[in-house]
């Protein structure tokens, strides 16, 4: 299946939850979009509700179904619990990192930004949003891209960062402190459904 890229919205109204993480999309019209969206009768299967979950984290982090699965396997191989370590390499992602640390205002964008060439790592150019960003590694804006408008225009509205994260907003420079804890990442997701789902 292809990455969606149709409204985000509509489709966080379809999940019940926030891919946006701000809730904003479900402030005015909390229920699913379509003539029957308000509808509450519909009951949901166990394999129903399983498939919501990983749909919720697939959409929410923009990948599409191949790559995570393949990422799912790989945390499946890793010791330690299955789903956090699937979230820590989901959180991981160079696009993430570069969400995270406030150089885009949303992950779509923060894809953007990696494929059109204006992110170093460890000061070589990454273009490839999927690029596993280890504990240490320094992610700057290139420096012909430091004027960038969207880029500027993120940091300048982003508030919060994750403790898990550094940045230097005079030198648009940050780096990954370290994994995140679970207790930091999204509490409205059940990643242990994932689990079940894959191990069906």
């Amino acid at each position: 299946m292809a990455r969606y890229t149709g409204p985000v919205y509509k489709k966080s109204r379809r999940l019940g939850f926030s891919t946006l993480e701000n809730g904003k999309e479900l402030a005015k019209r909390p229920y699913a979009p379509g003539i029957h969206g308000n509808d509450r009768r519909k009951k949901i299967s166990e394999y129903g509700i399983q498939l919501q979950e990983k749909q919720k984290v697939r959409f929410m982090y923009g990948l599409n179904e191949k790559q995570f699965h393949k990422l799912f396997e790989k945390a499946a191989k890793m010791p330690g619990v299955a789903g956090d370590n699937f979230l820590k390499l989901l959180e991981s992602r160079l696009d993430n990192i570069v969400y995270r640390l406030g150089l885009a205002r949303t992950r779509r964008a923060a894809r953007q930004v990696v494929n059109h060439g204006h992110i170093t790592v460890n000061g070589k150019k990454v273009n490839i949003p999927s690029y596993q960003v280890k504990v240490g590694d320094v992610i700057a804006v290139k420096e012909n891209s430091l004027d960038h408008k969207a880029i500027k225009e993120a940091v300048e509205t982003t508030l919060n960062r994750p403790a898990y994260v550094e940045f230097d907003a005079n030198k648009l420079t940050g780096k990954l402190l370290r994994l995140p804890d679970r207790s930091e990442l999204n509490q409205e997701i059940n990643e242990s459904l994932i689990v079940e789902f894959y191990n069906r």
